[in-house]
């Protein structure tokens, strides 16, 4: 009777132990090589983003193209991950104004190679590229894809809007 019980007990104990071993290996691999939540606040991608903050859908599997949102690790801090648009690709040329709002002086890059041009929407409250220069590929964790959160801005993120 006692073996009984212990022999039930075990085989539950293994069914839990596998059925977790694949949860968590499922979450790895999706996140880490697929797609993975991102939480982008801030004012530096008004309209596309609210500033008090969305949670977004990100995709690691493309490279990106001029134009989509991007997170990346930021050259400053790389306990941070910044959401901003690719402005430019490698050997494209960028112009920009140094310090909107401030002065009108503006500067032309060509963007170098495995680099992208980042900036905000709202460029008059962004830390972009026009502060920390092009961003290496292999600081991009991936193109943004939707707005999961809040609710009401659930949909895909599309070409920045003009106000």
């Amino acid at each position: 009777m006692a073996s009984s019980f212990w022999n039930i007990a075990y085989q539950q104990a293994m069914r839990s132990g596998v059925f977790v071993a694949k949860v968590y290996s499922f979450l790895h691999v999706t996140t880490n090589y697929l797609a993975f939540p991102a939480y982008a606040f801030g004012p530096s991608m008004i309209p596309t983003l609210h500033p008090s903050g969305n949670v977004v859908l990100a995709e690691r599997i493309s490279k990106p193209s001029r134009g989509d949102v991007v997170v990346f690790q930021s050259p400053e801090d790389p306990n941070k991950l910044p959401t901003k648009r690719v402005v430019g690709l490698e050997g494209d040329s960028v112009s920009f104004v140094v310090g909107p709002g401030k002065n009108d002086e503006s500067r032309t890059i060509v963007v170098p190679k495995g680099h992208v041009w980042v900036e905000g929407d709202y460029i008059q409250n962004s830390r972009d590229s026009r502060i920390f220069g092009p961003v290496p590929y292999g600081l991009i964790q991936g193109r943004v894809l939707w707005r999961v959160w809040p609710f009401q801005d659930f949909g895909p993120i599309g070409p920045p809007t003009t106000t």
